[in-house]
């Protein structure tokens, strides 16, 4: 039997999506804390500004677990699959680490899914400019 080869996040990546992501969230007037993950949920590399709210190591964490373990973002895209089935909607946020907020997004090479990013500290919607630039500095 052969080894399946998988692609995965680099730490040398996830320095640089960071760096942006702190720059867009310095003009946003936010701190943030910043998860990455592997291609298996695991985690890659933390980074937490100054003064963010602990609360955010939690929410940056799930929001990463969420992206990379369905390869869709955590916020609307989710909303949009499940807001019309009841059974779902309430069944998938008994899931451990799943959370549906903004702010989480699969990171992509060719096709496939290597990691996420999760990013937490402002409103929902400050996350996701700031994931938005992290990914942005990846491609």
């Amino acid at each position: 039997m052969k080894p399946i080869i998988k692609k995965s996040l680099s730490y040398e990546a996830c320095q640089v999506m960071a760096a942006a992501a702190i720059k867009k969230a310095e003009e946003l007037k936010i701190n943030i804390s910043i998860t990455f993950v592997d291609e298996s949920g695991v985690l890659k590399a933390f980074y937490r500004m100054d003064y963010s709210l602990l609360v955010t190591v939690d929410a940056s964490r799930k929001k990463a677990i969420t992206a990379v373990g369905y390869g869709i973002p955590s916020g609307d895209s989710w909303y949009a699959f499940i807001k019309d089935d009841p059974i779902l909607f309430h069944g998938v946020q008994q899931f451990k680490d799943f959370i549906l907020l903004g702010g989480g997004s699969p990171i992509m090479h060719e096709d496939s899914v290597i990691g996420a990013i999760g990013i937490s500290g402002g409103h929902y919607k400050q996350d996701e400019e700031c994931v938005k630039e992290a990914l942005k500095a990846y491609n």
